[in-house]
């Protein structure tokens, strides 16, 4: 594997699956690959999971691990190409992530969308132009469209913990005041499409995620009758991709909480966290038995292991 930026870039999820839980039983099996080695995470907006596991993944494999905050540990990068800079940005992308790619063997990037123009979001910009003026792999630590180390961490969970050989797994919007991207909701039905499960997406009318990442997830506006007979059920909010960026909805009935978990085959709860409690999700689903969110976490770690090792792998050939 080249890079990581997508499922896209993955040949063979159920191995790719089960190499993060071998991980999980042999932790520091493979820090050969990493020795000598250096991995530089560049993080252009917050982190607590992504920052943390990702660390640990790469320490697991051997690897030296850099950390810098864009914007605040360093110049502020133009993205654009041609551009006079006169403005705020002191620095190129084409000399920053060529120097970065000079330090560094992989580079993890995190980069939110800005939720103002959808088709500048949706094109990546930041990954591709570090992807293609740094010259190393390119690890995605959560895109304006795509959370993929949370979705493999997400398949890892759900691989753990099914009791049926396919599962009915429902995506659900949860309410909030304040607008957030796509991406983990994305991602998540990136993943499910190719998993052993039965994928229900439901949702607000004008929450409608893009079609090329629902793919064959039904989706249901009434959220009572997509809870029904749910063996995971998936809490994540997200502003609307049709009015791209906008809070439509703030309908509090659409909170989770033990009434709507009743409705299910007893779900487990899965949530990729941060959230706010009581506002999105009860604390008698969060503290309760049905939850998943702290072993979705934990996780983390082995999703990312799975994956740098891929990567480490294939520079190897």
């Amino acid at each position: 594997m080249k890079h990581f930026l997508s499922l896209n870039d993955v040949t063979d999820l159920n191995q790719l699956i089960t190499n993060g839980i071998n991980a999980k039983q042999n932790p520091f099996g493979d820090q050969a690959l990493g020795k000598n080695k250096t991995i530089g995470l560049l993080f252009f907006n917050s982190s607590l999971r992504t920052r943390l596991s990702t660390q640990k993944a790469a320490q697991n494999l051997g690897l030296n691990v850099i950390m810098m905050n864009v914007g605040q540990d360093g110049w502020g990068l133009e993205m654009e190409e041609g551009v006079i800079m006169n403005g705020d940005k002191a620095e190129h992308v084409k000399e920053a992530a060529a120097v970065i790619g000079r330090y560094c063997d992989i580079i993890g990037i995190r980069s939110f969308a800005g939720l103002q123009d959808r088709e500048k979001d949706y094109a990546e910009i930041v990954f591709q132009q570090f992807k293609k003026y740094a010259d190393v792999p390119i690890v995605n630590l959560e895109s304006a469209t795509r959370h993929p180390l949370q979705s493999l961490a997400d398949c890892i969970t759900i691989e753990e913990f099914r009791v049926k050989e396919r599962p009915k797994v429902v995506l659900t919007w949860l309410p909030h005041f304040k607008a957030l991207p796509q991406a983990v909701a994305n991602s998540f039905c990136e993943w499910m499409n190719p998993m052993n499960v039965d994928l229900v997406i439901t949702h607000p009318e004008g929450y409608d995620l893009a079609p090329e990442f629902v793919g064959r997830g039904q989706v249901i506006y009434d959220q009572n009758k997509a809870l029904e007979g749910a063996d995971f059920v998936y809490g994540k909010n997200w502003s609307s991709y049709n009015h791209y960026g906008q809070v439509l909805n703030t309908d509090p009935s659409w909170k989770i909480d033990e009434a709507k978990m009743s409705l299910t085959d007893n779900g487990k709860f899965m949530h990729c966290l941060p959230l706010r409690r009581n506002m999105k999700v009860a604390d008698e689903v969060l503290d309760g038995p049905r939850s998943l969110v702290i072993e979705q976490a934990a996780n983390r770690e082995w999703s990312a292991q799975a994956a740098i090792r891929e990567i480490l792998l294939g520079m190897k050939a």
